[in-house]
């Protein structure tokens, strides 16, 4: 829009309601009050039958109130005239359905705005490519919408982004190798869209979070990744290839590769205690894990901690299972190769509650040691179903996926032991 244009519209806006305004004075910048309502023209509360005090748009009454200071969802600066500087559309409460319509290109003349959220709703049509003129945005989060087209290249090219929030919408295409000049950038979130094409190569130096789950991505993992990533999550894609990459990731907490074709083995760099999550279950890894030598020292001091969840389940890892894992709170080694004893120590660490969950079934496990007049406390569960032993009746609180089988057959097993395996 032609920016005569919107100054005139502006000051038309002013000379209506500018007077009426309980006696104070106007003191938002004409521009901005002009964008504020057509970025209200373009969306509506949507009618909700519980509680009518949720309506986001309740309080935007331009004849009445100055928007900077009772306007819902609207921060502004302290000189005048005032500009807008955070603008939150929506409620955000769980009652709330949030809003309709489209996301108007005015938002672009609110020039000094830091910050931009838009709450769960049924928000369609494009995101405005002018957005990429808003230098000063630090917060882009419109999130659980139904936003489509390509994500505007211009986005990616903003200085001082620290946060890029789109996830849960119907957003297409792929991103752009501009990602590499947001410096600023800590926060990336694309999860659930229907993006395509490969995972970036040169993802910003000082990102620490990246969540690009449930999409269309394909192709390896980048060679190269970010050293302060804490955060990382690529399940539910088309991603093949090694776990390349990965190694150099000490900061990791949170890692979530599920449901790709990722092959290899497992860097032995990820077996470690402030690796609290690592999920990596329904892909083609191969390989061993790591041994570790289980003494008194080693336990229960390596305890990875409450809440910590490591998931290998679903791959065609094999070898015995080594007390790298002790300690971990919940713990799916299911539908594996792996054979041998289940160490003592395992058989401890659910018996003592620091373990709540070890499936293990579906694999060629010889023994687990635990003595018969001994019981599982109330908050745990195991699996130990079709391997090469006949687990003990009453032990074994299986899902139902597990199967019906207790024990693999015989000749099955015979076939593992002589070195192949049939499943």
């Amino acid at each position: 829009m032609h920016k005569n244009y919107v100054l005139f519209l502006a000051l038309v806006l002013f000379s209506i309601f500018g007077p009426r305004i309980h006696s104070q004075p106007l003191n938002i910048s004409p521009i901005d009050l002009a964008a504020l309502q057509q970025i209200k023209n373009c969306l509506i509360d949507i009618p909700s039958t519980s509680n009518s005090s949720l309506k986001f748009f309740s309080t935007w009454d331009f004849s009445s109130h100055d928007p900077c200071s009772s306007f819902a969802g609207i921060t502004c600066s302290s000189i005048i005239p005032r500009h807008v500087l955070t603008l939150t559309l929506g409620t955000g409460l769980s009652d709330s359905l949030g809003l309709a319509g489209s996301l108007s290109s005015a938002i672009c003349n609110l020039t000094e705005l830091t910050q931009l959220v838009l709450y769960t709703g049924i928000v369609t049509g494009s995101i405005p490519n002018q957005l990429g003129s808003l230098n000063n945005l630090r917060v882009i989060s419109l999130t659980n919408n139904r936003l489509t087209g390509t994500i505007p290249e211009s986005i990616f090219k903003l200085p001082n982004l620290h946060t890029l929030d789109l996830s849960h919408n119907l957003l297409s295409g792929s991103i752009p190798s501009s990602i590499s000049q947001m410096v600023q950038l800590k926060v990336l979130v694309l999860a659930s869209n229907k993006l395509t094409g490969a995972l970036p190569s040169n993802l910003p130096a000082g990102l620490f979070h990246l969540d690009m789950k449930n999409n269309g991505f394909s192709g390896i993992l980048p060679k190269k990744l970010p050293v302060t990533l804490r955060y990382v999550s690529v399940s539910g894609n088309r991603l093949w290839g090694p776990l390349n990459g990965l190694e150099s990731l000490s900061e990791l907490v949170y890692l979530d590769l599920s449901m790709n074709r990722l092959s290899g083995p497992i860097p032995l760099s990820l077996f470690r205690s402030n690796l609290t999550s690592m999920l990596v279950q329904r892909n083609n890894l191969s390989g061993n894990i790591p041994p570790q030598k289980i003494t008194s020292l080693s336990y229960p001091r390596n305890l990875y901690g409450p809440g910590s969840v490591v998931d290998l389940s679903h791959n065609m890892l094999a070898g015995e299972i080594s007390g790298v894992f002790l300690g971990v709170e919940t713990l799916f080694l299911n539908n594996n190769q792996f054979s041998g004893k289940v160490p003592k120590e395992y058989v401890r660490s659910i018996l003592n509650g620091d373990m709540k969950t070890l499936y293990l079934q579906h694999n060629y496990l010889t023994d687990f040691p635990m003595e018969s007049d001994l019981a599982l406390p109330g908050s745990a569960s195991l699996c130990l179903s079709y391997n090469c032993m006949v687990p003990q009746v009453g032990l074994d609180p299986c899902p139902a996926s597990a199967g019906e089988q207790l024990s693999r057959p015989a000749y099955q097993c015979s076939k593992f032991n002589n070195g192949s395996s049939g499943d």
